[in-house]
């Protein structure tokens, strides 16, 4: 495992950093317009979790679907290098098979999360595994302790139900990435250690998209929200749906059929969420050109569904950031300051995604 404190595997670095999270960089005419004429919301009394350092430890749990110690093999070995501890928890070297498609019951799932909460000598708790059951917990959680405990809760996927209320209920900085089943290649090492890491040189990730499919041209700048297309759609009309106002709104989705998109992405847009975005962009999706049956002929490609239902918005948007269900799942810090820019195909934290006390 060959790892570097400056380098993210297919990305570059920008320079310059005021205090502890405003970063500050040349901008064009076009981004200086863009600020003349636009507000960007300021979540208020936003917490920014603590910042790794070696010998912290690192809990996994499976508040969702169950997974076993060989899948998470990879994850812990990771976290081993960095000169972290693991532990893991009952709810996969303990699983309950009779709870099928879940590890355990909602109340022992739910319970053993805020234990890791609760514990003062647990730094971050990484995610098993996605499948379903996040939204099952959410009403058996703490969220002041939580937003209290400061700590680094990562997940993706399904997991997306989860960071997300944390963000909405706590105002804590959570974060859309790797599960501890992925596979922990050198891409997401790296930047595991760039975005989850102390580092007393620490610099913003700027990543260079040449590959990038734009729908809407711009600037956009904004907090940085989304996840999952079938889990964001689900806490619609719960009180832990997301707010998009002033936001950065990205999404991925995988194996799903092209009408499911295209309901998902039009529920969002009937409820308003689509619309109150300041920029929009999508990650990995499986088969995103292929059209499928669909009587009396064949489906709109995803590509097609999303164009469609997004162009005529008029914010900035594009597809092919290396998130969600690929091997280069990026880490997107839920609640922080971030922008894109369609003219030089590239994306930015404008703060720091977690505190430092160094």
């Amino acid at each position: 495992m060959q790892l570097s404190r400056r380098r993210f595997i297919s990305s570059t670095v920008t320079l310059g950093i005021i205090g502890k999270h405003i970063l500050k960089s040349e901008t064009d005419s076009t981004i200086n317009k863009f600020f003349e004429n636009n507000e960007i919301s300021k979540v208020k009394e936003l917490v920014y979790p603590l910042g790794l350092q070696k010998g912290a430890k690192i809990a996994i749990t499976a508040i969702a679907s169950p997974t076993s110690m060989g899948e998470i093999a990879s994850c812990i070995r990771a976290f081993k290098y960095f000169g972290c501890s693991v532990e893991v928890g009952k709810t996969i070297t303990q699983n309950n098979y009779k709870y099928r498609y879940l590890s355990n019951s909602d109340i022992i799932r739910a319970n053993e999360f805020m234990e890791f909460i609760k514990r003062e000598d647990i730094n971050a708790i990484i995610i098993a595994r996605g499948g379903y059951g996040s939204l099952r917990i959410l009403p058996y959680l703490d969220y002041e302790l939580i937003r209290q405990s400061r700590k680094i809760i990562m997940g993706f996927s399904d997991i997306t139900a989860l960071i997300n209320a944390i963000y909405t209920k706590s105002k804590l900085v959570t974060y859309h990435g790797p599960v501890a089943s992925n596979y922990f290649n050198n891409y997401v090492n790296n930047n595991i250690y760039n975005t989850l890491f102390q580092n007393q040189d620490l610099k913003f990730a700027k990543v260079k998209m040449p590959n990038m499919y734009v729908i809407n041209k711009g600037f956009a700048r904004g907090k940085l929200i989304g996840g999952n297309l079938t889990m964001i759609s689900s806490l619609l009309g719960t009180e832990y749906e997301i707010d998009t106002t002033n936001s950065i709104l990205f999404l991925e989705e995988v194996s799903e059929q092209p009408y499911k998109i295209d309901r998902m992405l039009t529920q969002l847009w009937l409820a308003g969420k689509l619309q109150s975005c300041n920029g929009i962009f999508f990650g990995y999706i499986k088969n995103l050109d292929s059209r499928h049956n669909f009587f009396p002929g064949l489906s709109f490609t995803v590509r097609q569904i999303i164009e469609s239902r997004l162009k005529p918005i008029g914010i900035p948007c594009f597809i092919g950031f290396p998130f969600g269900h690929t091997d280069s799942n990026y880490i997107l810090p839920i609640g922080i300051d971030s922008s894109f820019n369609t003219k030089t195909k590239s994306f930015e934290f404008i703060e720091s995604p977690v505190y430092s006390n160094s």
